[in-house]
């Protein structure tokens, strides 16, 4: 099963802190809890480590994603479509036209059953946006990008 897919995950985590790396793991937990059929797709690029849920094989139909950054280690519980989202308590930051995420400072103060909700609403959107029901396969994770060049670069400076 996918959520037993650890290997690479672990691997690009480990140059973050514990305390880092059990937030990161423990918001991978709650996604796969309700979305088993979605698919992770992990991208370790030199400024941060990403990995998000879609029903595709496709980031453009990502519901909602985790970002651990390497410059300042937060944690962010992101919406790849957030700006779509209702969000009727205005708890996700940004202004662009499309990526909205919490910052995730605990594990203790995370507003789970909210994000739970946008959630919900952004599956249903990833869905409404893929074309070819054909591109829908379930439960797989999927190592996107690796970066390792560009992240030592970083890290030596």
């Amino acid at each position: 099963m996918p959520k037993e897919e650890l290997t690479d995950l672990l691997k690009f985590l480990s140059p973050f802190p514990a305390e880092v790396q059990q937030k990161a793991l423990w918001l991978r937990d709650l996604i796969w809890g309700l979305y088993p059929q979605a698919n992770e797709l992990i991208y370790d690029n030199y400024n941060a480590l990403a990995f998000g849920w879609s029903p595709t094989e496709k980031v453009g139909h990502g519901f909602c994603s985790i970002a651990v950054f390497r410059t300042n280690n937060n944690v962010h519980f992101g919406f790849y479509w957030g700006a779509e989202l209702a969000d009727p308590e205005k708890l996700l930051i940004g202004n662009g036209n499309q990526y909205r995420y919490v910052l995730v400072k605990s594990t203790d103060d995370f507003p789970k059953a909210y994000i739970t909700q946008l959630m919900q609403e952004a599956w249903l959107n990833s869905l409404k946006k893929i074309k070819d029901p054909k591109q829908i396969v379930e439960s797989k994770t999927i190592s996107k990008s690796v970066s390792l060049v560009k992240r030592e670069k970083k890290q030596v400076k």
